[in-house]
């Protein structure tokens, strides 16, 4: 409420206990001992040293403390002081210039005289002042190191219009008024209010004490007539008045209302009084009629609709200010941007969906065709439940880019919501609505920026769900959204009402399944992308990846040409993974390259060839290891899967003299090391069978290593590389370069079936690898691996290790198997 502030600057005898009523600058005071510096000239008797003020007005006949903090500015209050010369006050034009031109001041002030200049303990500068007279700057002078101005007085007419005086005396009345019904006013301010007679000095007294903004203060110092001065404050004096009556009156009838209720109910009460003698209680009715219109025009069921009514009907009842009005308002929002129509069936063409497959994505031809599959069921039946898809394998295979063609083909928006670390099970059901803050969950949220349920939601990383604790279970409450007989009904805490999301296709993506609850595993049908094959990789890197880097980097193809070489040697030399995300990074560094030399002006066009690469990448990353480990006894190679894609194992083993003990290195888990025992039992149980010296065991300790010790290993499928190791150890016998294996090994000596195996096998055509030996019950696996791959690679297929043993291991030369004998 705006009213006139008590001002101590009006009395004299009040001054040495005023801290400030403007200020002249903002900026870090200088230390109060000045340099010494030579005197500058007089002043004009017709001049006066300029002090700016940022926030602050000063009026004729008032007195009022000023900081001076502004180093130029102190100088200047110096100078005066030293020249008992008074200073110009003029108000800036804009506060926050610090050092502002003369353009940059209003042109009419007030001289003050300097009464008191000290220097506060903590090296603040103080001034305070009595203005004298306005005036009006004519020009600005040069010599001076501050501003100095020629100046024109302005001078109000002495007493004797009848007009000015009647004015005067209404303006001295509504002012008395004023301050009577502002509390706890001291006296002292209505005596000198009430002992001003002069017309001028009370104007000016009142301008410097109402309370309004300091642009309107100044345009009232500008006005030189005295008759429009005090029509302009008579007008804000008398708005002001009204303002405080209606509120005396509205305290009035609230206090006569409510009698002895609890302040904070009085103040509610007053707050609606105000309300409804502002008219802000059409605005309020207006609130409603909008949301009301909304819950009718939303298309929600019946029971929803029923409990959005009834919220509407309390809001309309509170307070606006009451805490509760925000909280039901944000609700009704929520309920009614929310899509709760059905979604018109949408046509899906087959045909085009396959096109848009085709064209976005290299490959995965049997992954294409379980879409496709999908799809043809939703068209065929569309109220159909059908299951919900995940796709998993490494990162940078597709997954994602294969949730956004499935919702272009479908017509469908396409929303995200990514699940990696989220372990609250609010983040999928929504907070209660009691809660600060509260907000629905992510699956509401998401259907809520769509704008419809015709929308395809991926939910992105689902194995990274963060385990349950105390806020709940993320993975459990995922169930309901993925169970298609279940979420026609999904209930958010926050919305409190069944929400149906049998019309929202659900796509998920993982890089690993372990970690994926049984009963949300159940729920969904796991489509599998394990990688791609160098030759994939290399079209994939032609018809996608190239043109997007070119286009990132501002280039042209007339601009950039990277040969088939040249990404055929970045797939083999520089990247080594399932996914071709690394691969992107390294054809956008060639792409780089080129647009400098291109921006720089040296080339207008450049062909990148494989043997550029060393001058743009760097060496080669990654070479052909099977070879160089090749011809040692006691090193086979294996084939291990990992989230991130297959990679090849390898096995190393070493004998010492010792008393039979078997060391393990390489930070193996459980399984391995079982797998290890098993074969080395393995081996001493067919010592001669496989020509060992069953006693040079017991003389000799074995120890098994594999390399990459930083790494964690584990898992049952190493069995059978072991124990060729070990046999090539004892026996003298080196393992072939070109082999790999993988599989699992009993004490009997047969070779279990794993899992994994399209990516080991890709893993070893990645790694130069000619000959695979796999367990013979892993053959039904075989048409998962690219045919470009199997054209490639000779599988051979094990039932027991003596297999394993005839085809891995080369004839031992005579110096080995000495050393093996002895």
């Amino acid at each position: 409420m705006e009213r006139f502030k008590p001002s101590a600057p009006l009395f004299s005898s009040m001054l040495d206990s005023a801290t400030g009523a403007g200020a002249a600058a903002s900026a870090s005071p200088s230390p109060s001992a000045a340099p010494a510096r030579p005197p500058l000239k007089p002043i004009p008797e017709d001049a006066l040293i300029v002090l700016p003020l940022r926030d602050a007005v000063v009026f004729p006949n008032t007195v009022v403390p000023l900081l001076v903090g502004r180093a130029l500015s102190q100088a200047a209050v110096q100078e005066a002081v030293r020249q008992e010369k008074p200073v110009g006050a003029l108000l800036q034009s804009k506060a926050d210039v610090d050092d502002p031109r003369p353009d940059e001041l209003h042109w009419v002030g007030t001289s003050v005289a300097v009464m008191r200049y000290l220097t506060a303990p903590d090296g603040t500068h103080h001034l305070v002042g009595r203005g004298v007279r306005r005036f009006r700057v004519l020009q600005f002078l040069e010599g001076w190191p501050f501003p100095v101005a020629q100046v024109q007085y302005i001078d109000d007419p002495a007493r004797g219009d009848p007009e000015i005086e009647g004015r005067a005396r209404a303006l001295k009345d509504r002012a008395m008024q004023t301050l009577q019904l502002l509390p706890q006013v001291p006296a002292e301010m209505s005596a000198a209010l009430q002992a001003l007679e002069q017309p001028a000095q009370l104007a000016d007294a009142v301008c410097s004490v109402l309370d309004i903004p300091v642009a309107e203060k100044q345009s009232l110092l500008e006005t030189f007539d005295l008759k429009s001065r005090l029509d302009r404050l008579l007008a804000a004096v008398t708005h002001r008045l009204e303002v405080l009556k209606v509120s005396r009156d509205v305290a009035d009838r609230t206090r006569e209302s409510l009698g002895d209720v609890n302040r904070k109910h009085l103040l509610r009460e007053q707050m609606r009084v105000i309300q409804k003698e502002l008219g802000e209680d059409d605005e309020n009715s207006a609130e409603i009629a909008e949301l009301d219109a909304a819950i009718a025009e939303a298309g929600m069921p019946d029971d929803v609709e029923k409990a959005a009514r009834k919220e509407l009907k309390r809001l309309e009842r509170m307070p606006e200010a009451a805490a509760e009005h925000s909280m039901v308002r944000t609700y009704l929002e929520w309920l009614t941007e929310l899509p709760w129509r059905n979604p018109e069936p949408a046509g899906i063409d087959i045909p085009e969906a396959r096109r848009i497959l085709d064209a976005d994505h290299f490959g995965l031809e049997k992954i294409k065709r379980r879409i496709l599959e999908h799809l043809a069921v939703h068209k065929l039946n569309p109220n159909g439940r059908s299951p919900i898809l995940c796709f998993a394998g490494p990162p940078g295979v597709g997954k994602t880019s294969l949730g956004q063609s499935i919702a272009k083909a479908t017509g469908r928006a396409f929303q995200r919501v990514s699940l990696g670390g989220v372990h609250d099970e609010s983040e999928i059901r929504g907070h209660r609505r009691t809660y600060i803050g509260a907000l629905p969950g992510n699956i509401v949220q998401a259907l809520r920026k769509a704008g419809t349920r015709h929308t395809l939601i991926m939910l992105d990383e689902i194995d990274k769900l963060g385990a349950g604790g105390v806020h709940g279970d993320p993975a459990a409450a995922l169930l309901e959204v993925l169970d298609p007989e279940q979420n026609n009904s999904f209930r958010d805490t926050y919305l409190a009402v069944p929400y149906d999301l049998s019309k929202v296709m659900f796509v998920c993506t993982a890089n690993m399944l372990d970690t994926i609850p049984g009963p949300l595993r159940d729920r969904m049908e796991v489509i599998q992308l394990p990688g791609y094959t160098n030759q994939e990789k290399l079209e994939i890197a032609r018809r996608y990846l190239l043109p997007r880097q070119l286009a990132a980097a501002g280039l042209t193809e007339a601009q950039c040409r990277v040969t088939d070489a040249a990404l055929a040697a970045i797939v083999a030399d520089y990247t080594r993974e399932a996914g071709v995300r690394n691969l992107e990074r390294e054809v956008g560094s060639v792409c780089r390259h080129v647009a400098v030399r291109v921006a720089e002006g040296s080339v207008t066009a450049m062909t990148v060839d494989a043997a550029d690469l060393p001058a743009v990448l760097g060496p080669k990353r990654f070479e052909p290891e099977v070879a160089m480990r090749a011809g040692i006894p006691g090193v086979a190679t294996g084939l291990a899967w990992t989230p991130v894609g297959g990679e090849i194992l390898f096995i190393e083993a070493a004998r010492t003299a010792g008393s039979g003990r078997l060391i393990l290195t390489g930070q193996l888990g459980d399984v391995m090391k079982e797998s290890v025992q098993a074969a080395l039992s393995l081996v001493k149980g067919r010592a001669g069978a496989l020509g060992i010296a069953a006693e040079a065991l017991d003389r000799a300790d074995v120890h098994v290593h594999v390399p990459a010790g930083a790494t964690p290993k584990d898992g049952p499928s190493a069995g059978v590389a072991m124990f060729v190791a070990l046999t090539s150890l004892l026996s003298g016998r080196p393992v072939r370069a070109d082999v790999a294996m993988t599989g699992e090994i009993s004490l009997r000596g047969l070779v279990l079936p794993v899992g994994g195996i399209k990516e080991k096998v890709l893993a070893a055509l990645r790694a130069g690898i000619k000959t695979v030996m796999l367990p013979a019950r892993n053959r039904r696996d075989l048409e998962d691996i690219p045919e470009e791959a199997r054209a490639q690679l000779e599988f051979v297929w094990l039932e027991r290790v003596d297999e394993a043993v005839a085809l891995a291991l080369e004839p031992a030369v005579a110096v080995m198997q000495e050393e093996a004998a002895a």
